[in-house]
């Protein structure tokens, strides 16, 4: 394999697992947030970690790929490495998201705590079949609270 067909085989392979990623969101997107978050974040992680497939041309293949091809041809003794770089990769991953549901959390908080800011709404048009100041509430998705 030259490193041209390498390339072309990766740009081929983020494509298609941004098109996988992308189902994945579709899916989700039902879901609640504490749930579809890390759903999102195993299904990226077993798409975007790479491990290394050919130690002496420095080629990388992705470590799902790699763990179920030898475990299905018996071929090789990979797979625990792949696995261990997966592990390794789902922990760092683990404790960004974390950092990052802290930070959002916290956001949320103080946005809570402070004071509702009282929105002056205009009246609606004469022809409007509402009466004067009843506007319809929109409501956004509805969370559960942990």
């Amino acid at each position: 394999m030259t490193e041209h067909d390498y390339l072309i085989a990766w740009a081929v392979y983020g494509v298609s697992a941004l098109g996988c990623l992308w189902v994945c969101f579709k899916a989700t997107g039902w879901m609640w947030r504490w749930l579809r978050e890390p759903i999102r974040l195993i299904v990226a992680l077993l798409l975007f970690s790479p491990t290394i497939a050919d130690p002496e041309h420095g080629f990388y293949a992705p470590s799902s790929a790699i763990v179920v091809l030898d475990l299905v041809f018996h071929v090789g003794n990979s797979a625990w490495r792949a696995v261990a770089e997966m592990a390794l990769y789902g922990c760092i991953a683990l404790i960004l998201y974390l950092v990052f549901v802290l930070v959002r959390w916290l956001i949320q908080r103080s946005r809570r705590n402070q004071p509702p800011v009282e929105q002056q709404v205009a009246s609606p048009p004469v022809s409007s079949p509402l009466p004067a100041g009843a506007l319809p509430e929109r409501r956004g998705r509805v969370e559960p609270r942990l």
